[in-house]
């Protein structure tokens, strides 16, 4: 049970030339992906569900090593705010599971306009088996003064706080609500932006290092696409926390 470090997608364009060999069919991009991550946040899913039939093509053509988490649609979080979550979750679910053991976690971003309400949460993440793991992003800030009740509903179904990063600091509290971990870092405050710097690399690997033991689950997902820097600092932040002691999945090795 490794560090799984990975970037929030992998179609983009601009990684062409840096993670993506120069005339390269864009066909064949998750199969280079994979050579080089193990793990990837699709957050495709939260713009327009895939059919099962994708997820199945993403599990055959990637190898059995690999994890993909899933960005529970908007459908859910966004329009029906977790309301009346049975049917989206089954259907999100259904065509989830194409993919098979290659499965990971499935995150709730919720929308920054999304006040807190812990019961209503309590029910969504009720519809959820308890062999899927679900991370949830609260991003209004009506949650952390929740507190102790968004924590008791975490912790009740196994689930993970996301702990997230803007521009090189914590937007979130770094409550462990699970005995598995989910990161997300959306930007750095480097150069050129959006990097993240060594320092903040360094610090986010002591921390999740400091907070779980090698051997828990922790998924570390770069949001930082633009101009290929989640590639680059994924590549030195798993270098980082393999100084720690960390179990690290493969990433590409570190460019200049």
């Amino acid at each position: 049970m490794p560090l799984h470090v990975g970037t929030s997608g992998w179609q983009y364009k601009d990684w062409r030339g840096l993670l993506y060999p120069e005339g390269l069919p864009q066909r064949l991009w998750l199969e280079e992906y994979a050579r080089g991550f193990a793990t990837v946040e699709n957050n495709n899913a939260f713009y327009r569900l895939p059919e099962t039939a994708t997820f199945a093509s993403w599990r055959e053509r990637t190898p059995e090593d690999f994890v993909m988490a899933v960005k529970a649609s908007r459908y859910l979080t966004h329009i029906k705010r977790l309301r009346d979550p049975a049917e989206p979750v089954h259907r999100l679910l259904e065509h989830a599971a194409g993919l098979g053991p290659r499965l990971g976690p499935v995150l709730l971003q919720l929308p920054p306009t999304l006040r807190a309400d812990p019961a209503v949460l309590d029910a969504c993440l009720a519809c959820f088996p308890g062999t899927v793991r679900v991370a949830v992003e609260p991003r209004h800030p009506s949650w952390w003064e929740a507190g102790a009740d968004l924590r008791a509903v975490l912790e009740r179904h196994g689930s993970a706080l996301c702990w997230a990063d803007r521009g090189s600091r914590p937007v979130t509290p770094l409550w462990r609500t699970a005995p598995w971990g989910y990161v997300r870092l959306h930007s750095g405050a480097a150069n050129p932006p959006p990097r993240y710097g060594r320092q903040a690399l360094d610090t986010w690997a002591r921390r999740i290092a400091d907070a779980w033991p090698d051997g828990e689950d922790v998924y570390v997902c770069f949001n930082n696409d633009p101009g290929g820097a989640a590639v680059a600092d994924a590549s030195h932040f798993a270098r980082l926390a393999a100084r720690y002691g960390r179990t690290v999945t493969r990433t590409p090795p570190p460019r200049p």
